[in-house]
This record gives structure tokens, C-alpha cells and sequence, in this order.
């Protein structure tokens, strides 16, 4: 498995890059993960909303997070202080759940991607690294101009993947994917033909990543097709999915953005 995309807890502490994000969010509470980073986060962390800073405005498609604007997020970045190849490493406390879709979002945009911390900030608090509540300052700012997110596909894109014969992926859990319980979308169910790899196949309950004989078996054979398209409730979990194929060796796979929230509003 690629070395450098995964960092350990130690190695953070003892030596923290230019860049650090903590990435902590409830979907059940908004605030939240803002509330725990004024309480104590990683020293130099800057922190990043799932709602405001890695999605845009809701409309009637596109499912519940939507892509932001490329050069409003670039525009992010570069404000933290990002250039294009800026060591950067990124956490949250929900076994990659949100930090993924940051790391998603810069590879897409041709950024050197972030290394996520392994175990979470749990993993930073058991090492014996000691939280910061002061607000980090940018470093000098590098201009990187903007571009368009790669490796992404709306439900045109997916409809047309699928009929040259992409397997679909399903990142959900098995009951949601079974249409057994919906806790979020008005509808239940999954897309016709997606298989089901739930992204929490990736991690151990302590938020870590399995390693790479452990990741083989959450795929199974679905990681032999030619053609992957991931897709979760809102397109933030199939990141986590996306990452453990990267470890893999598979950087081809795409997200379908909008996923099942963008799909079912078509139904």
C-alpha cells in the first residue's frame, strides 16, 4: 500500500506539516464539529465544513452536497496558505468519513492530496499529542489559478458509465442499501444494478485503516472491473471508498457526486 497516504499519529506530532485540517462534522448536528475544534484540535489545524467549504448550495438535484464551486474552493485553499504541491494532512473523528471527501476534492483538482491521519483525532489524543485552541495563521500565498473537478460524473454521466458497462457501487449501509431503512433520502432503495461495499469495510471500529489484505476482502472480486463508479447518500462516505481503491492502486474510479439524494429526486 502507498506510504504516503496515511500518516500516523506520532509522525504528525513530532513532524506536523505546512498544512493541517480538521475536517470533524455530524450530519446530525452542524455545529459540531465546529464546537470540538474551538475546544481543542490538532496546533495549527485550520477547520474545514463539510457544509460550507466542501459542498455548495442545495437545489432540486444534485443531491444533498453538492460539488462546490472549483475556484471558490481553490480560493479556499489557497487562503490557508495550499499551493498545488503543499504538503497538507488531513483528520477528522468519524473513521475518515469527511476527511476523505477533502482528500477527494484536492486529487481532483490536481492538488498533491492530503495525507489522512490514521485512527482520527483519537489517534492524535493517544499518542499524546496535546490540543491547540488558538486559530492557526496562513503561510505566504501562492496563487494556483483554478480548474474543474476530474474523476466525477453526474446522472447522465453515470447512466451513460453504466451502460458501457461500469459497476456500480453502493457505499451505504447494507440497510439502506437494501431499502430496509432510509434515515435521510424521502426514497428507499439503491440504483438498479449497484453492488454494496458499505464504506465502513475500510476502517477497524478504532477508525483505522485495515491494511491492504483487508481491504482486498471489502472489495472482493467488484475490484477487478474495469470501470468503478462510487456512490454513497451525497457523495462524502464513497470518498472513504475511493481512498481504500487509491491504497489499492485503483485511481480510475469515479464519483457519481450527487448519488442516491441526486438519483432519488429524479424518481
Amino acid at each position: 500500500m502507498p506510504d504516503r497516504m496515511l500518516i500516523e499519529a506520532p509522525e504528525l506530532i513530532q513532524s506536523p506539516p505546512p498544512v493541517v485540517f480538521d475536517c470533524r462534522f455530524s450530519l446530525s448536528d452542524p455545529v459540531a464539529g465546529r464546537n470540538l475544534y474551538s475546544e481543542g484540535h490538532v496546533p495549527g489545524a485550520w477547520y474545514i465544513d463539510l457544509d460550507c467549504d466542501l459542498a455548495g448550495p442545495r437545489a432540486k438535484h444534485g443531491g444533498r452536497h453538492p460539488l462546490p464551486q472549483a475556484d471558490e474552493f481553490v480560493e479556499l485553499l489557497t487562503s490557508c496558505g495550499v499551493s498545488a504541491d503543499t504538503e497538507v494532512v488531513a483528520y477528522d473523528d468519524s473513521r475518515c468519513a469527511f476527511a476523505a471527501r477533502l482528500w477527494w476534492m484536492m486529487r481532483s483538482l490536481g492538488y498533491r492530496p492530503p495525507r489522512l491521519l490514521n485512527g482520527g483525532y483519537q489517534a492524535f489524543l493517544a499518542a499524546g499529542g496535546l490540543p491547540d485552541t488558538s486559530l492557526p495563521v496562513a503561510g505566504p500565498r501562492v496563487e494556483t489559478g483554478g480548474g474543474r473537478f476530474s474523476g466525477v460524473c453526474d446522472i447522465t454521466g453515470l447512466r451513460q458509465l453504466h451502460g458501457e458497462g461500469a459497476l456500480l457501487i453502493d457505499s451505504r449501509e447494507e440497510r439502506r442499501y437494501q431499502g430496509l431503512e432510509e434515515p435521510i433520502d424521502p426514497v428507499a432503495g439503491h440504483i438498479p444494478g449497484a453492488l454494496n461495499r458499505p464504506w465502513q469495510g475500510v476502517t477497524s471500529d478504532d477508525g483505522r485503516v485495515h491494511d491492504a489484505q483487508g481491504l482486498r476482502a471489502h472489495w472482493g472480486d467488484a475490484l477487478e472491473a474495469g470501470q468503478l463508479v462510487v456512490y454513497c447518500g451525497s457523495g462524502v462516505t464513497a470518498c472513504v471508498n475511493l481512498f481504500s481503491l487509491a491504497l489499492l492502486g485503483r485511481e480510475d474510479a469515479t464519483l457519481y457526486a450527487g448519488s442516491w439524494s441526486d438519483w432519488c429526486s429524479y424518481l
